[in-house]
């Protein structure tokens, strides 16, 4: 048992109405329960408000850009209209660009693109931590400028490091993690962006968790860029955005090669847009732009501290009653983190996490993550190298969903699954599953997460490899 004061049950209700709370999910004992949404730091469901403006907008789409035509100039008008809205969301300077990407791990590959080589013409240098995602990892080891410095055991260790690390090379970016996808912990935003700029560095802040749970300015803060996604701030109509300073933007590669990223092209050579058109080659989703415009005035409307005291509520008691239940433990990466958002990982001595992850669905209704979340040096230095499960909350998040998850989980620990499971294809599936089929158009069957072609081992969030 925990030693932890006991927090009560929270009664939290949902901040803001999101599409499909009231969706119902077959059990595998014949039952049917509402589901309960706890994966939405991987995709937020749309926000009510999104979806109602994406059909109110739809009439009126057309081509953007360069059309003569009435609902053309509409088109252009509101996609515009969302830019700006989206920059003045995270606080954009007068002079900063917000380009709409399909999603963060888009928005880090474009700048990775941009930051500029050294004096010798060598990859200009970045610095980033092993608690990354895969995405705000991977862009940089490619472009063979990256350095990836371990964090400490604290915080104050970690943040030495940096500064020690800053003090030994000319970094050209430090690239870091609004709130770990795996945790939910952060490292203090004007510590880093003090030790960066000291240094001579700029900051990119990958914002994929903190933008839809905390928010950000880079006026305030005085990060130079933030990337973001739709999918994660409820407008999953596949846009996202990198908003931060002009130069690189307008000097660095274009992202995509393609019309609208060109002011005039011969057979000889081109001559490139600046920022933002230069990397928004082809059509731009119109739609996305609008959603996640949408969803960016939602929550900026939001009464100031409401949602960070709906989310904190909710994770104290979910990491409470974690805590109580006995072969739990509760994934940390930092001993002196504060603040954390509403990601919680957790492991169940003896059982793999994929087992537990599919048992919470078959027989709760309740969906969460498993695997290693993209995340896999930081899940290997904290010593889950097989991965672990984790629940997140976001504003369409109950209470009532917080108990049904700490239930199903004393009863798996003290009575075990009642139906039976079976590894197929590397995923737990439930052995001859019962469930039936939603009536959905094109649905014709249910495989556990990128079962088919074991796609799991390809995309490389499941276990380690044998």
């Amino acid at each position: 048992m925990s030693a932890h004061a006991v927090i009560e049950a929270p009664t939290s209700c949902a901040v803001l109405p999101v599409v499909g709370s009231d969706t119902l999910v077959p059990l595998v004992d014949g039952r049917s329960v509402p589901y309960a949404n706890l994966d939405v730091a991987a995709s937020a469901p749309a926000l009510q408000v999104v979806a109602d403006r994406v059909n109110e907008v739809l009439p009126l789409y057309a081509s953007v850009h360069r059309g003569a035509g009435y609902l053309s100039q509409v088109s252009t008008a509101l996609y515009e209209a969302a830019r700006q809205t989206i920059g003045a969301f995270v606080g954009a300077r007068e002079d900063d660009v917000t380009i709409v990407t399909r999603n963060t791990t888009d928005s880090l590959n474009l700048l990775a693109g941009c930051v500029p080589a050294q004096a010798d013409g060598t990859p200009g240098r970045v610095l980033v931590l092993d608690v990354e995602h895969h995405a705000n990892l991977l862009p940089w080891q490619r472009t063979g400028g990256a350095t990836v410095l371990v964090g400490g055991a604290t915080v104050a260790e970690t943040l030495s490091g940096l500064r020690a690390e800053l003090s030994r090379f000319p970094y050209a970016l430090v690239a870091i993690t609004g709130a770990s996808n795996v945790t939910g912990e952060s490292l203090p935003l004007a510590e880093v962006v003090a030790a960066a700029h000291d240094a001579g560095a700029r900051v990119l802040l990958d914002g994929a968790q903190l933008v839809p749970h905390r928010g950000v300015s880079l006026a305030a803060s005085d990060v130079d860029y933030v990337a973001f996604s739709g999918h994660k701030t409820y407008a999953p109509f596949g846009a996202g955005a990198l908003v931060g300073r002009r130069d690189w933007l307008d000097a660095g590669t274009p992202y995509l090669a393609g019309g609208g990223a060109v002011r005039n092209v011969t057979l000889e050579g081109t001559t490139w847009q600046s920022a933002p058109a230069r990397h928004e080659a082809g059509s731009p989703n119109v739609i996305g732009a609008v959603a996640l415009a949408s969803a960016c005035d939602a929550l900026a409307a939001l009464e100031p501290g409401v949602l960070v005291a709906h989310e904190t509520e909710l994770r104290a008691r979910l990491v409470e009653g974690l805590e109580e239940i006995d072969g739990v433990r509760v994934v940390r990466a930092w001993a002196d983190a504060v603040d954390p958002v509403g990601v919680v990982t957790f492991s169940v001595d003896g059982h793999d996490a994929g087992l537990v992850a599919s048992y919470l669905s078959a027989e709760h209704g309740i969906g969460v993550r498993d695997g290693r979340f993209c995340a896999h040096p930081l899940l290997a230095r904290l010593g889950f190298p097989a991965g672990a499960v984790r629940a997140s909350i976001g504003v369409g998040t109950t209470g009532e969903e917080i108990e049904r998850l700490l239930s199903a989980l004393r009863a798996y620990v003290g009575d075990g699954a009642t139906a039976r499971y079976e590894v197929v294809d590397g995923c737990w599936v439930v052995s001859d599953d019962p469930r039936p089929l939603l009536q959905v158009a094109g649905l014709s069957g249910l495989f556990a997460t990128a079962a088919v072609g074991n796609i799991t081992a390809a995309v490389g969030c499941g276990p380690a490899p044998a």
